[in-house]
């Protein structure tokens, strides 16, 4: 979509699973080998009583929705806040959802809503992302 396509209000979303393959890549990936994610009897003795995923695992969710469904292609992200508010277990299927709020026309930006929720329809994950998108094209000779 170009930035002349969008309304306020437009939202989209994906939904993914999350897998014991999913964190262990995620800690290899990132280097995050924190025993609240990959040792379980370690991660048995905390507060959560089990291993849990990487908070980060989770936004990232966010940008396959921002680059490929809204705003879409060509979509450059600026700005993510996050704030994590329950934790994400092996097998969770969580949606990862954005809404636009504003429209900036004179740099063609964009600020949404974020959020990730989990089947149970808990927000696990809320913030705000600001992001740049493309123009369409002028007519040639306009």
């Amino acid at each position: 979509m170009h930035f002349e396509d969008l309304i306020v209000g437009q939202t989209a979303s994906m939904s993914k699973t999350i897998t014991e393959t999913d964190i262990v890549l995620f800690a290899g990936l990132t280097g995050d080998f924190n025993p609240l994610h990959v040792d379980k009897v370690a991660a048995a003795g905390s507060v959560f009583g089990e291993r849990i995923a990487h908070g980060m695992l989770i936004a990232s969710l966010l940008c396959p929705v921002l680059g490929l469904r809204l705003p879409g292609p060509g979509t450059i992200h600026l700005q993510q806040s996050l704030r994590f508010r329950r934790p994400v277990r092996i097998g969770d299927t969580i949606e990862a959802v954005v809404e636009i709020v504003e429209l900036i026309d004179e740099k063609a930006r964009v600020r949404l809503n974020t959020y990730c929720r989990n089947q149970e329809g808990e927000v696990v994950t809320v913030g705000e992302a600001l992001v740049q998108v493309p123009r369409a094209e002028a007519p040639r000779g306009a």
